[in-house]
């Protein structure tokens, strides 16, 4: 995209902004901002996608341009989409505003929405596609990768020392990282549809699971299905942090596990164990959780059920929290995960480096091709 005016490029950034601020209350919608322009180029309107059900951006941002909008132009960090479905197209809606142009950053890869670049440039109005393209993606991965992958976007989480260790040699592990680590954990867990755990932390953590930020409500956060990959049906018990009131929760059992214990205490999904019979089969738990509308999820698991997501190639980021602390003995932070050869090690590109109090968080991803198509 080569004809972008300044001014538009600050809108782009803006609406950029806006979208992030729909993160965990959009699903299984993606996250969207948008920012409308006057004929003089200047500011009108913005609005950005607040709920899965509600008005999209675009709407947002028309109804508080009002008649400035007309004649003016639109900043959209995703491609207009084409259809109606609880809400009606937003392409139309901007044909409706008399907009005469319109640029979004990354083009819509959902076949039920996608065609609204079209759609606008048959009505007239002036198209372009592709600005700050990466940065739009960056901010909506979850959902892009949940469409491109037809699976949930999976991030995993963990904490560590500096050799590498998520606990002491005697099993005991709080606290290894800091206050602020542990709080942006609880970021992390606020914009995930679902946080998984396996039967061993379930076990020896009791973990909640819920996200607390603060300075925000209770109502303010969206809580995520807290899901238990609990195979022999063993771990989770009458009583249990996660069978809380605080957000709902997924048991996830083999097929022939005995659950019986566990009627009226949480839904349990029934999945087919792993090849190796050792836990459960990781696409088909992705699968159960896509079908319940689930597109983005935390991964909090221990090492083994790291190392089962990792064989799988089911991991699409990794954030690691890793704390100024030497153990030298203790369980490391992923288990087997099939690699057997410095040849096979998964590759990681880092993305973001940040001290948290004295922690250091690394993000980084694997490598592979971008999710989205510029224009």
């Amino acid at each position: 995209m080569a004809t972008a005016a300044p001014v538009e490029i600050a809108a782009m950034r803006r609406a950029i902004e806006l979208a992030a601020r729909g993160l965990g209350h959009t699903s299984p919608n993606p996250v969207v901002g948008c920012v409308v322009l006057d004929s003089a180029g200047r500011m009108a309107g913005e609005g950005w996608h607040q709920r899965a059900g509600g008005p999209h951006a675009e709407i947002h941002a028309l109804r508080a341009a009002g008649e400035r909008g007309r004649g003016g132009t639109a900043l959209v960090t995703l491609e207009p989409c084409n259809h109606t479905g609880r809400t009606g197209p937003c392409a139309q809606a901007l044909i409706d505003a008399g907009v005469t142009r319109v640029v979004y950053a990354v083009s819509d890869p959902d076949p039920a929405a996608t065609g609204g670049a079209v759609t606008l440039a048959e009505a007239g109005i002036d198209v372009e596609g592709g600005l700050l393209a990466d940065e739009a993606a960056a901010g909506n991965e979850a959902w892009l990768t949940s469409v491109l992958r037809r699976r949930p976007f999976v991030l995993w989480k963990y904490a560590a020392t500096l050799d590498g260790r998520i606990a002491a040699a005697d099993g005991t592990s709080r606290w290894i990282s800091s206050s602020e680590s542990r709080a942006d954990v609880h970021r992390l867990r606020a914009a995930a549809d679902a946080v998984i755990v396996g039967s061993g932390t379930a076990r020896a953590d009791d973990p909640q699971l819920g996200a607390r930020i603060s300075g925000l409500s209770d109502d303010e956060i969206s809580q995520p299905l807290r899901v238990v990959v609990d195979s022999g049906a063993t771990a989770v018990k009458a009583g249990a942090r996660v069978l809380d009131g605080t957000a709902p929760t997924l048991i996830a059992v083999a097929e022939d596990a005995d659950a019986g214990h566990l009627d009226g205490l949480a839904p349990i999904v029934r999945l087919p164990r792993a090849a190796d019979g050792r836990g459960l089969h990781i696409p088909a738990l992705l699968q159960a959780l896509y079908e319940r509308e689930v597109r983005s999820v935390l991964l909090e698991g221990g090492p083994t059920l790291a190392g089962a997501f990792l064989a799988a190639q089911a991991v699409d980021k990794v954030v690691g929290y890793l704390a100024p602390v030497l153990l030298g003995a203790g369980p490391a932070a992923v288990g087997d995960a099939g690699i057997t050869t410095i040849a096979q090690a998964l590759r990681l590109d880092v993305t973001e480096t940040e001290r948290l109090g004295p922690d250091l968080r690394i993000t980084a991803t694997p490598i592979r091709h971008a999710l989205h198509e510029e224009n």
